[in-house]
């Protein structure tokens, strides 16, 4: 006798009111992007694209937007080429307290993110990295590298040796195989990470408030400064651009995650 799984009417409300908590404020500053007023007011009463063209005419906003970019590629790169390793290490070696360096790397995801930026203003002060490119890119790699970690290993995880090792018997060399056989199956994994990694680094905020100087500000910390000096939907447009980027690449990031699923067999979460 099979008893039937059906959801009740009750968790379908609370998801329902989960996710409208989520998702409103977006609901909120998309509008207020498009008013033509000159302060922060929701509803709109008139649309206009002032603060779009305010956004884009100027030079801080822009730069601020490319420097993000910027930062965000690198750590992507770094974040995805050390936590691919790293994934290696951890599923495909067996040494000393590996438990314990496993949860070592993943501990930025568990600290608090201003317990982190204090740490890395005074480790980083000494160095003069504050207000550095460079000095973002370290910081932003080490927040990132548990995302790649944790993706990459559920794919390693999930794969299935038997094929690197039929390639090793057929001739050929352990770098050919692992690169024609394992990287191309897990690559979905990879990707996955990388885009974990780049919106990571794109979005965060509270290291940039500790790590910002004058010649470097990343958006979220021009947006945040523009909370507390502007005022004035400029900062909405600003958001809405952020906005559209990030779920641009969680469009792009559940393709991947649904392309892993099927090739490696297992839940990417």
């Amino acid at each position: 006798m099979k008893i039937p799984r059906q959801t009740p009417l009750l968790v379908w409300i609370i998801a329902g009111l989960v996710l409208f908590f989520l998702v409103f404020p977006i609901f909120v500053v998309v509008p207020i992007s498009f008013s033509a007023a000159n302060y922060l007011q929701f509803p709109p009463r008139t649309l206009s694209l002032r603060w779009y063209d305010a956004y884009f005419g100027a030079h801080g906003w822009i730069e601020a937007t490319v420097l993000s970019f910027e930062i965000a590629a690198v750590v992507a790169v770094l974040a995805t080429i050390l936590g691919t390793a790293a994934a290696f290490g951890i599923v495909r070696s067996d040494f000393p307290m590996k438990k314990a360096v496993y949860g070592a790397l993943l501990s930025p995801l568990i600290v608090p993110s201003i317990i982190t930026a204090i740490a890395l203003y005074f480790l980083f002060a000494p160095l003069h990295l504050v207000g550095s490119f460079w000095g973002f890119v370290l910081a932003h790699t080490i927040l990132a590298l548990p995302l790649v970690l944790v993706v990459v290993t559920a794919s390693l995880r999930g794969f299935d040796m038997t094929l690197e090792r039929a390639a090793l018997s057929l001739g050929a060399a352990p770098w050919m195989a692992l690169r024609r056989v394992t990287l191309r199956i897990i690559a979905p994994g990879i990707a996955t990470g990388a885009l974990l990694a780049f919106l990571a680094s794109f979005d965060e905020v509270v290291v940039a408030i500790f790590l910002a100087g004058t010649d470097a500000v990343t958006l979220p910390k021009k947006i945040w400064d523009g909370v507390w000096l502007e005022i004035t939907p400029v900062i909405a447009a600003a958001s809405t651009v952020v906005i559209a980027l990030t779920i641009a690449l969680f469009v792009a990031l559940e393709v991947m995650r649904r392309r892993a699923e099927n090739i490696t067999g297992i839940a990417l979460h």
